[in-house]
Parts: structure tokens; C-alpha cells; sequence
């Protein structure tokens, strides 16, 4: 995927600790443009899913390279309603385990954008070992927080508490 610019803009990384989740994972965005996005996930013991062999948990690597892909949707050009997104489908091929004792690093790229519907692929990887531990491809809902509720009725609208 080539360089992705690092980080200078600390609103942007900030954002990540803003998502529970990923904030507990230790997940670090370390590089970020326009529609691409490096994160990182810091080595820790309580993120082994193997004691016997220090192999991170195969979770966390879905954790990160959803919360990475997602980070990569372009926002330059979407309006405020577009912003909030959600995953539709996430597809992940695990390759390799990760090697023990080292962070985890995904780069993710987002490939192609419509009206609604963004289209992300990741990788991660370890800097040790350019090799890849597990891909993905995934697709996200642009204007994720506007459709309402079940039983609201099509004339309804949500508003922000006051």
C-alpha cells in the first residue's frame, strides 16, 4: 500500500481512544491521510489468546483491522450526516500467527466510495516480518446514526438530547 503519512494532527489521533473497544486494546493510529490509515496494537500480555506460545488472540486482530478499515473511510469529502459509519461486512483471512511478543501494525486503504457504502482492505503485519498475518476486505454504511429506530415511523427523526 506504500508510506502513509504520519500522524501531526492530534484531534485525529485521539480518535481511536474515543472507541471503548479499541481504547482497551491499546489500539494507536500512527499514520493517517485521506482514506488510508495505519494502526498500531502495542504488545500486552492480557491480549494473549495462547500462554503456552504468546500468540496474540485472534480477536484482537479482528478488532484492529475492523477499527483500522474503519479509520481509513474517507471523511474530506463526506458531509457531517455521512460520517458516523458502521460495518456491514467485515471478511478476514488469517494467514499466520503473529509472532510473540511484538506489536501489531494494519494499514488499510479504502478502495472505492459511493453514496453510501465505503469499500476498505487491510493488512496486518508485524515490523520485524513484513509477511501477512491476516487480510481483509471490508464494507461500511455512510450516515450510520440517521436511520431511525424500529417503530419510529417513516416520519420521524432523531435528535440529540439538548
Amino acid at each position: 500500500m506504500g508510506e502513509i503519512t504520519p500522524i501531526t494532527d492530534q484531534s485525529i489521533a485521539e480518535q481511536l481512544s474515543h472507541v471503548p473497544h479499541a481504547a482497551a486494546l491499546g489500539m494507536q493510529l500512527v499514520g493517517y491521510e485521506d482514506g488510508r490509515a495505519l494502526v498500531r496494537v502495542p504488545y500486552a500480555e492480557h491480549l494473549v489468546g495462547d500462554p503456552d506460545t504468546g500468540v496474540i488472540h485472534g480477536g484482537v486482530l479482528t478488532a484492529v483491522l475492523d477499527n483500522a478499515s474503519g479509520m481509513a473511510v474517507p471523511r474530506a469529502s463526506l458531509s457531517e450526516a455521512q460520517r458516523a459509519i458502521a460495518t456491514l461486512d467485515l471478511r478476514i483471512d488469517y494467514m499466520r500467527p503473529a509472532k510473540p511478543r511484538e506489536d501489531l501494525l494494519v494499514e488499510a486503504e479504502c478502495y472505492q466510495l459511493t453514496r453510501a457504502i465505503a469499500f476498505v482492505r487491510a493488512r496486518a503485519y508485524q515490523a520485524s516480518d513484513d509477511r501477512t498475518i491476516a487480510s481483509s476486505v471490508a464494507t461500511f454504511m455512510l450516515g450510520a446514526n440517521r436511520a431511525a429506530p424500529p417503530g419510529l415511523g417513516s416520519g420521524s427523526t432523531l435528535e440529540a438530547p439538548a
